[in-house]
């Protein structure tokens, strides 16, 4: 594969390097709170200050404010965005992965809520991968100087696109709805099929087809343990995953007090 098969535009440096650092920053995060949690020996311990357990996301937080300020009130050369933004994508990597935490205000990190921020860094991730490859928006381009009539059957086509990813999201399909954002086409295929069992789509337009109702009730449960195995593997398994046999709860807590393990930033 030639180099100009992955060829980045230099204005999208500081965008691949804001992907790196927060891929990177969760990736590391990830990692090393699940060590502990398996009680790694020769993994570093936690950090704390005056008995106090200082969360990854407070670094995080911290990494973010100061590239904020130094971005936005010191007057640097222009090849200083892209360290920058590597350091802002390493520190919301942190933050994301206690989302949460920070969303539920209680310490539910190894819990099935705490899996809100598996899905917090992936939209994060997709969203800057957008950013990365320069993505338009539901097919918008720049229609100045066209022809009218051109205008008119873009804003069409857009306006369709926007409602087939709204549709999408209504039949409780977020993930396809927002890639449709970028890629028009996951909207069309997302409004035309079967809606998730749980949608406001669903409760609706099913009462009184309960064929349907149960297609879109298998079919909801097939996604839903498809992407609880992901979310597994990228994250670990939460305590309070129901145990598969049916016999009960699965899962380790690392903590002594039975909480989440403390983890290292």
């Amino acid at each position: 594969m030639g180099m100009d098969a992955v060829y980045v535009p230099a204005e999208r440096y500081a965008a691949v390097a804001l992907l790196l650092g927060l891929v990177g920053g969760f990736g590391f995060i990830r990692t090393s709170t699940r060590m502990i949690r398996a009680r790694v020996r020769w993994w570093p311990g936690n950090v704390s200050a005056g008995g106090v357990h200082l969360h990854h996301e407070f670094f995080g937080m911290l990494i973010m404010l100061v590239v904020g300020a130094v971005e936005f009130g010191v007057p640097l050369p222009a090849q200083w965005r892209v360290p920058l933004a590597l350091l802002f994508g390493i520190g919301a990597g942190l933050v994301l992965d206690e989302f949460a935490l920070l969303l539920r205000l209680r310490d539910v990190y190894w819990t099935r809520e705490g899996q809100a921020s598996i899905d917090a860094v992936v939209v994060a991730v997709l969203i800057t991968g957008m950013l990365v490859v320069g993505a338009i928006p539901f097919g918008i381009e720049d229609l100045r100087g066209t022809h009218a009539a051109a205008r008119w059957a873009a804003i069409t086509l857009v306006c369709g696109n926007l409602a087939f990813t709204l549709l999408t999201a209504y039949k409780g399909k977020p993930w396809l709805a927002l890639l449709s954002v970028a890629l028009p086409p996951a909207g069309w295929v997302g409004a035309f099929r079967l809606a998730a069992s749980t949608s406001p789509w669903a409760r609706r337009r099913y009462r009184a087809r309960p064929r349907k109702a149960a297609r879109a009730a298998r079919r909801t449960t097939r996604w839903h343990r498809r992407k609880e195995r992901l979310v597994v593997l990228v994250g670990g398994a939460p305590d309070d995953l129901p145990d598969p046999d049916g016999d009960g709860r699965r899962g380790t807590t690392a903590s002594p007090d039975g909480g989440c393990p403390e983890e290292t930033p």
